[in-house]
């Protein structure tokens, strides 16, 4: 088959075992984002399958109706970027793998290296030392053990954050939605009596919840005004979660001390005069929770396995079935 592989911006999947997966099959490798619809559906023309790299790329509604070569979407995880009912209009069926193997260690990992990079002032530590200022032109650091890291949502990757936390000495506290509290409080963690309490009395906020119609938006500005002049609120879930504009705002009025964004409202984002990206109290990465040799190869392992799994005959992980007809070519 002829699979094309959309992205790929690090230009990395070539290089990991799991591409072995894909040995029988022509495969493409697009390296950079097509700057419409029309220049994509024309690339993939000659595609039998298409691999989705996360949701770099939403596949709408008209997008769907454009595609003419491809018979399958396959991906692994949440897929509210794609529009599947259009994909089973189009004739073209969606797999995904839903795997439930455990957290993303790389985006936990990334999550409490940046709160310590936020309270150590690394960034502009680094910046002075490489401007031959020894300790003179970066704000003094606070320790991380001891202050209360607060963390929205209560799922796998809050949870291997928490672990980090606890093992340099940090309390630990959750808000989120009515189930997520019942969760943690039933697992014995401490949750705040009140949205305000938890927002106020954090020392660092670090999100954790999926992005979805009903979660968009959902930590507003009031919230990010709650919290303490000296706090730190961390990002490496999805930037819609946090209303539009609110932590410039919290930044501006002094009322968030700093934030550390992994994630932001447009990506790629290559504006570098963007307020948050070029803002003095943000950390900004970008959108490389996920991206590690181990944590790729794992999710791709997944997906290859989707893509010959179809190309047997056997698709596996259908999430419009109807719009399987047995036709692989």
């Amino acid at each position: 088959m002829k699979v094309h592989i959309l992205d790929d911006w690090y230009d990395v999947l070539r290089g990991l075992p799991s591409f072995a997966m894909l040995d029988e099959h022509d495969v493409t490798v697009w390296t950079d984002r097509a700057p419409d619809d029309a220049t994509l559906a024309a690339r993939l023309a000659d595609a039998d399958a298409v691999v989705l790299f996360r949701d770099r790329t939403p596949i709408t509604a008209a997008l769907a109706g454009q595609m003419n070569g491809p018979k399958l979407i396959a991906m692994r995880g949440q897929h509210n970027h794609v529009d599947h009912d259009a994909l089973t209009r189009a004739g073209i069926l969606f797999c995904s793998h839903m795997a439930v193997d455990g957290p993303s260690t790389s985006t936990a990992e990334l999550t409490f290296g940046l709160v310590i990079a936020a309270m150590r002032y690394l960034p502009e530590q680094i910046a002075s030392a490489r401007a031959g200022q020894w300790q003179a032109a970066a704000p003094l650091g606070r320790n991380v053990g001891g202050k209360t890291l607060g963390l929205y949502g209560h799922g796998k990757i809050a949870g291997a954050v928490a672990g980090f936390a606890r093992a340099f000495g940090m309390e630990v506290q959750y808000w989120g939605s009515d189930k997520g509290r019942d969760r943690a409080r039933a697992a014995g963690e401490t949750v705040p009596e009140s949205r305000e309490a938890f927002f106020a009395t954090s020392d660092v906020v670090s999100i954790h919840k999926r992005l979805s119609p009903d979660t968009k938006g959902e930590i507003t500005r009031a919230d990010l005004m709650a919290m303490k002049p000296d706090s730190i609120l961390v990002n490496t879930s999805r930037s819609g979660l946090v209303e539009k504009g609110a932590i410039l705002a919290a930044l501006e009025a002094g009322t968030l001390g700093r934030a550390a964004l992994d994630v932001f409202d447009v990506e790629p984002l290559t504006d570098a005069s963007d307020p948050l990206l070029s803002h003095p109290q943000v950390i900004p990465t970008p959108h490389v929770g996920f991206v590690t040799a181990e944590e790729l190869d794992r999710q791709f392992t997944d997906i290859y396995a989707l893509v010959n799994a179809f190309a047997t005959g056997a698709p596996q992980h259908m999430v419009n079935p109807e719009a399987w007809t047995g036709d692989r070519s």
